[in-house]
């Protein structure tokens, strides 16, 4: 039987360790992360077999629902299906001993289950802390489905989700949200219950869905006044059982529980799942290379577990390929980039830098070349009639003055010009006619012009990019930040900017894409309302923003 280690949090297991310690010795010889891959791989079911004994599950006394269920990577027959068990989300272990727990799950055409269409039986492994993902296939074409789960005498909430059209269908309308940067001490998440009550066909989250740094006994700004948060929340991430407690914080929230229930989420991944500004191998701290690969190998192997993807998206030890491709009938192509993982070292020792030889070094990738090339063929064969890119660091050049002294951000794209170049010259190569950047990171709403030239303010405008403020990341947030006029005339092709936290409804059309951009008041107290601070459209075949 394989071992389940319940490593006090904080500590990395020792089997882990050793073999980090080998990796240290040995990857620079091998060119592999074969260590750290096989220090997780003592960890997986063994295959085709039940790695652990069996627990009966009416032996589970407390509902092992506790985090809610999810869906996502919508497809024309089917979904993936999420949910874990932790009858104690925020105990090591989440109050399961280390065996494995049989779980029956459901796919209806209605909320009361009265024509359940699609059923089955799978087992949720220690090894995967009690995680379950269903890719569930054979479904019906662009349609809204229910699904729950049960166990024992236990039965989830339930789930509400959608397939994607059939691949060559002429759909009319399709709306997304997207979402980012939700640090849980810097807030509630309010803006998941507005979320949650929108009609959409699907989310997709741009990153930092949760965040590395410590959170109080009170929940940071949330202070809360009925109740305390454990001890060990009060502390960095690093280790792997650092990371499930701290997806158990993040998602035992109902907010963020009743948006994930409601909608299929599409995700990728930023820095904070890992570690502040990481690139590649290199971490934002100076400790050992073999040090930061374990813990990246935690951090995705934790967000794996937690998050609604499919098999192929299983991490490797420190290595895992997240950029994928979906379609929405003809209307849409969505070509799902990681800006983190493949990533030259941010030039100038990272932050505001004014440009040079360093940063416009052609050399330079924020893709890395294979995701590069991927995402360039993709374009080559693509006959959508939008085509958008869900990332997440900001695309376009924003200056941080109007003047010539004026500096960049080393971490978004403009530290990668060359690279930001291959790309809108792949796109003009491709005939893109309708191109769009999703973003998120930088906790403020924006709108941009793609522009053929960023230096001239005359040129041809060639795509537009929406940029969705922050569910929580900086606090309450104003309207008008205090460098509202200086971005504006610095950026002239930036059409739109407000520092709430909140989110972006995109509406895709045949003729044109609408972008409303929705704001919370306040996340620092609960409940707040939602209101729409600005709305812009995009015609077809003629890019740039217009306000409605």
């Amino acid at each position: 039987m394989t071992p389940v280690h319940r490593n006090a949090p904080g500590t990395h297991s020792s089997d882990l360790r050793a073999a980090a310690a080998d990796f240290g010795r040995r990857r620079f010889l091998t060119g592999t992360g074969a260590a750290v891959a096989l220090a997780f791989a003592v960890n997986l079911p063994a295959a085709g077999t039940a790695s652990a004994a069996e627990l009966d599950a009416a032996k589970i006394k407390s509902d092992p629902f506790t985090l809610g269920v999810a869906s996502g990577e919508p497809r024309p027959n089917g979904v993936v299906l999420w949910t874990r068990l932790a009858p104690s989300p925020y105990e090591s272990g989440s109050g399961l001993p280390a065996k494995r727990v049989s779980v029956r799950w459901e796919v209806a055409n209605d909320s009361r289950f009265t024509r359940v269409v699609k059923h089955g039986t799978v087992d949720a492994h220690p090894e995967f802390n009690h995680s379950v993902h269903i890719d569930v296939s054979g479904l019906d074409s662009d349609r809204v489905y229910y699904f729950r789960f049960r166990t024992g005498a236990w039965i989830s909430p339930v789930g509400r989700t959608r397939t994607a059209p059939a691949r060559g269908a002429r759909i009319t309308e399709l709306r997304l949200a997207a979402v980012s940067c939700q640090a849980y001490h810097d807030g509630y998440f309010t803006a998941y219950k507005h979320l949650a009550e929108e009609d959409l066909d699907v989310v997709f989250h741009l990153g930092d869905y949760l965040y590395e740094y410590a959170v109080t006994a009170v929940g940071g700004a949330r202070n809360y006044t009925d109740r305390r948060l454990p001890a060990h929340f009060n502390r960095e991430t690093v280790t792997l059982e650092d990371y499930r407690l701290r997806y158990a914080l993040y998602k035992s929230d109902p907010d963020l529980m009743a948006a994930q229930a409601a909608h299929p989420f599409v995700v990728t991944w930023d820095d904070h799942e890992t570690e502040n500004n990481y690139a590649d191998e290199t971490p934002e701290n100076d400790v050992p290379p073999e040090e930061f690969l374990l813990r990246r190998a935690s951090a995705y192997r934790a967000y794996w577990e937690n998050q609604p993807l499919r098999k192929p998206q299983q991490p490797d030890g420190p290595d895992m390929r997240l950029y994928r491709r979906l379609y929405f009938g003809r209307l849409a192509q969505f070509d799902i980039l990681d800006t983190r993982q493949y990533r030259s070292d941010q030039a100038y020792g990272d932050g505001w830098q004014t440009p040079g030889p360093e940063s416009e070094d052609p050399a330079r990738t924020l893709t890395g070349g294979t995701q590069e090339r991927w995402l360039l063929d993709g374009w080559k064969n693509s006959r959508s009639t939008w085509n958008v890119i869900p990332q997440q660091v900001t695309f376009s050049q924003r200056r941080s003055l109007p003047t010539a002294d004026f500096k960049l951000s080393m971490d978004s794209w403009d530290g990668y010009p060359a690279s930001r170049q291959r790309l809108m010259d792949g796109a003009e190569a491709a005939g893109l006619d309708n191109l769009m950047v999703l973003t998120g990171d930088v906790h403020v709403a924006n709108a941009y012009d793609l522009k053929k030239d960023w230096n001239d303010p005359d040129s041809r405008t060639v795509g537009t990019e929406i940029v969705a403020t922050s569910i929580s990341s900086g606090k309450d947030g104003s309207d008008r930040p205090s460098n509202y006029d200086t971005y504006l005339q610095a950026n002239p092709h930036m059409k739109f900017y407000n520092g709430r936290r909140g989110y972006v409804t995109v509406t895709l059309g045949n003729d044109r894409a609408r972008a409303d951009f929705r704001t919370v008041s306040a996340v620092t107290t609960p409940n707040a309302p939602v209101s729409t601070a600005g709305s812009f459209v995009t015609e077809t075949g003629d890019p740039g923003l217009k306000p409605v």
